[in-house]
């Protein structure tokens, strides 16, 4: 039996574990997977699909799919550690080793700083070009405080009732996109054959490495158990919610990769690099569907980038202020770590020192550093929680089967190898 199949818990959940979970009405529970995966899913994230869709058609609709079934196992994984063990994937780590602890502190620090200006400003493009009543960097500072005093004044259940609002806004606009361009069928079906056309290798590792997340798919476990879910009793509970959630991410995908191919790729029409490509879209639908339906597209692309800047400033700050804690000794996981001064400490760091790379531009030496550290993390991820949950910390009716292990074992190798991929680049 492996880890991905539905098992019940051996035990009921100890009277001081919390509630648990109920044996009917388990979809109205769905939550904090859906926050993981809207997370996940950038402005970023919609120009890459776009552009492999405007290159190579449907060619690499099977990498889209893979891409969030490599993340459904490293999502599951981490989530699976915190309930299964009753601690957290920092506490895993910590059990590796120190060296886990120096390397997750500098990474976490450096690619808060430099994220916080890239989420602010992929924030700003869409309202800028909605309400031009302001210059893009004000829109950012705007944006970023915002989401600073949203996370810091709300607990986790308003926080998540609001992405579930952002992602059925970018859900129902990008799929009606979808078939709008009144996508052919069969060349649908046909991309989901595995193939790889000339020139599409850097674009192939991109889709399956990059679509639904990085460092918050560590996040997932810690948003689990901000729910409520806190003991081996709520795995299979989560393994839906996961699932779920990521079948919402790869149909949206899917979608603008659908719109990429038939809007882009059949007329010849490229992008612009980075965020700004979706300005471009934005532009070439006005002019073959009218205003309305470009300003459709720019509010899913406003609830796209909104949605990856709370998710980014509520998970990873639990993330550092879970660090923090343990460094100072902690022992037990704190009830309410969004009140505490760690959490509100990185949510000022991931909005305010950034907004001075939005007035500065990005000094390059900064980010060789950000490249390289954050080349190193997914492989870390993958390596990590195959040690950790094929360990004697698990129970083994929790531990990885196959099935986890051959995933979490390619989401390695496929990491590594966009990491060599990217450093790479740099030294170039």
């Amino acid at each position: 039996m492996t880890a991905l199949e539905h098992r019940e818990p051996a035990s009921d959940a100890p009277a001081d574990a919390g509630p648990a979970p109920p044996r009917r009405g388990r979809w109205k529970l769905i939550g904090p997977g859906i926050v993981a995966a809207a997370t996940g899913v950038g402005a970023g994230d919609l120009v890459a699909t776009l552009v492999a869709g405007s290159r190579f058609g449907y060619a690499l609709m099977w990498a889209a799919v893979l891409g969030c079934i490599v993340k459904i196992a490293l999502s599951e994984g981490s989530a699976r550690y915190h309930l299964a063990t009753g601690t957290t994937i920092f506490e895993g780590w910590r059990s590796l080793g120190a060296w886990t602890s120096w390397y997750f502190g500098f990474y976490i620090l450096v690619w808060g700083f430099i994220y916080g200006a890239t989420a602010m400003s992929a924030t700003a493009l869409p309202l800028a070009a909605l309400f031009p009543i302001l210059p893009l960097p004000a829109w950012a500072v705007l944006a970023g405080i915002t989401s600073f005093l949203f996370v810091a004044l709300n607990r986790y259940e308003t926080f998540e009732t609001v992405m579930k609002l952002l992602v059925g806004i970018m859900f129902f606009v990008m799929v009606g996109l979808a078939v709008l361009v009144a996508p052919r069928l069969g060349d649908v079906l046909g991309g989901l054959v595995p193939s790889l056309p000339e020139g599409s290798a850097f674009y192939t590792l991109g889709l399956i490495g990059g679509v639904g997340g990085t460092i918050t798919t560590a996040a997932y476990g810690y948003w689990a158990n901000a729910k409520g879910w806190r003991t081996p009793a709520w795995i299979p509970m989560m393994r839906l919610d996961n699932y779920t959630a990521y079948a919402i991410t790869g149909t949206f995908v899917v979608s603008m990769l659908i719109v990429g191919a038939e809007l882009l790729y059949s007329a010849q029409i490229a992008l612009s690099s980075g965020d700004r490509g979706l300005i471009d879209l934005g532009e070439v639908l006005e002019n073959r569907f009218g205003r309305p339906v470009a300003i459709a597209f720019l509010v899913g692309f406003a609830a796209t980038a909104m949605s990856s800047l709370f998710g980014v400033w509520h998970g990873v700050s639990l993330l550092f202020s879970d660090f923090v804690e343990h460094l100072g000794g902690k022992t037990e996981r704190s009830a309410n770590p969004e009140r505490k001064w760690p959490f509100r400490a990185f949510l000022a760091w991931l909005t305010f020192p950034p907004m001075l790379l939005l007035f500065l531009g990005q000094p390059f030496l900064l980010i060789i550093i950000y490249g390289v550290v954050g080349a190193f993390f997914m492989p870390f991820l993958a390596v990590t929680l195959m040690l950790l949950l094929n360990s004697a910390r698990v129970a083994p009716e929790w531990r990885n089967g196959w099935v986890s292990n051959g995933l979490l074992g390619a989401s390695a190798l496929l990491f590594l190898a966009l990491c060599i991929q990217q450093l790479m680049e740099l030294l170039a």
